[in-house]
């Protein structure tokens, strides 16, 4: 199964019946998928004259009660950031996929990179807090679409998929799950309340995660992208301003640990640390492989997650580890933050490439010779 179709495959499986989009490479099989799949499944499937009138579209399908996707590469990326920056702030679920292409601007559309990871965390204004996922493999990409769709749900958050053009395009051998092994999370409603009674932004001590109502169902719920307070209108009160984007960011962050996925190979005895995410993972455990079958001290991390940023990963590195080599399509975007963990605990070392061509083993090898 190719890496695209994989990823709107299981956003069928995971309940999503609305999509709103706009042709792009290199994802544009997800929307060609869905395009014909949706309305055989009950679903909407709406082709929108831009991306940032596809995100509209997905945010107003999601407060009807509706799971709602879309999916773009680096430029209708930037287009959809203003209503992402909405989305955070309204707290409303929605998956947003991002096949990454070179960049910037028009770039190289049929090329890979990896370089929207600091976008996607800050890419729209102000301070928000954001779940960016990260597959290297068909396998994963299925996989971790599911989980945007449980994480956004049960936070009541926009969650990224941020692909690239190598995974999007890969074809690979996966197991499906059977219907009954998937498990999905659906966002939690409000139950019956005396009229005038209910404010859809308050919390209590038993979660930072407010219930808000669907649309249309009989709440009076005011959606505003103003600063809000609890019964949703807008507020210009220190006190609440505060209380609310302190709850959208310890949200996320009091959940980290269960938040972050990330896949750790041969780290507990290495000298040296191959870091990576998306595409590049695939060399760099190639490369421990066949490194161990020689005898080298090294080991490998994939962060699967990306944001929250794991920091504990690599905090809680062994005292062996002399090295972390952070490999990426970017001009290094991820290494700056494992400098900002390690504490000067071990040297930190990008291994960089921007050029529209994948990071080879060979590359990493050759990068290994003056650290082991």
């Amino acid at each position: 199964m190719q890496g695209n179709r994989a990823c709107a495959l299981a956003a069928l499986h995971a309940g999503m019946r609305f999509f709103a989009g706009y042709p792009i490479t290199p994802s544009s099989e997800i929307a060609d998928f869905l395009a014909a799949e949706l309305p055989r499944c009950g679903g909407s499937f709406i082709q929108m004259e831009d991306e940032i009138a596809s995100m509209g579209a997905v945010i107003g399908a999601s407060l009807a009660g509706v799971k709602a996707m879309t999916a773009t590469s680096g430029p209708g990326f930037s287009l959809k950031q203003e209503l992402i920056g909405y989305a955070a702030l309204c707290e409303i679920p929605c998956v947003i996929v991002n096949v990454q292409r070179g960049g910037p601007s028009t770039g190289l559309p049929t090329s890979p990179a990896q370089a929207d990871v600091m976008q996607s965390k800050w890419g729209s204004h102000g301070d928000y807090p954001m779940v960016v996922l990260c597959p290297s493999s068909v396998a994963e990409t299925y996989e971790l679409t599911i989980n945007a769709f449980n994480l956004s749900e049960m936070l009541r958050t926009p969650v990224v998929l941020l692909s690239d053009e190598i995974v999007g395009h890969l074809y690979e051998k996966i197991t499906l799950p059977g219907e009954p092994d998937i498990v999905l999370t659906e966002r939690k409603l409000p139950g019956p309340c005396p009229a005038g009674k209910y404010h859809p932004y308050d919390t209590d001590s038993m979660s930072d995660v407010p219930v808000i109502p669907n649309v249309g169902t009989g709440f009076h719920c005011h959606i505003t992208g103003l600063i809000h307070d609890g019964a949703g209108f807008p507020t210009r009160d220190p006190a609440e301003v505060t209380s609310l984007l302190e709850r959208l960011h310890s949200k996320i962050e009091s959940r980290k640990r269960s938040i972050c996925l990330v896949e750790r190979r041969e780290v507990d005895d290495a000298r040296v640390v191959l870091c990576s995410f998306g595409a590049s993972v695939r060399s760099c455990f190639q490369v421990v492989r066949e490194g161990r079958s020689q005898g080298l001290e090294i080991g490998g991390i994939n962060l699967k997650t990306v944001w929250p940023f794991p920091d504990f990963v690599f905090k809680e590195l062994p005292a062996n580890v002399e090295t972390v080599l952070v490999c990426e399509m970017n001009r290094g975007q991820l290494k700056g933050e494992v400098e900002r963990v390690s504490c000067g605990r071990y040297r930190v070392v990008g291994l960089n490439k921007c050029s529209g061509t994948m990071i080879t083993p060979q590359e990493i090898e050759s990068a290994l010779e003056g650290l082991l």
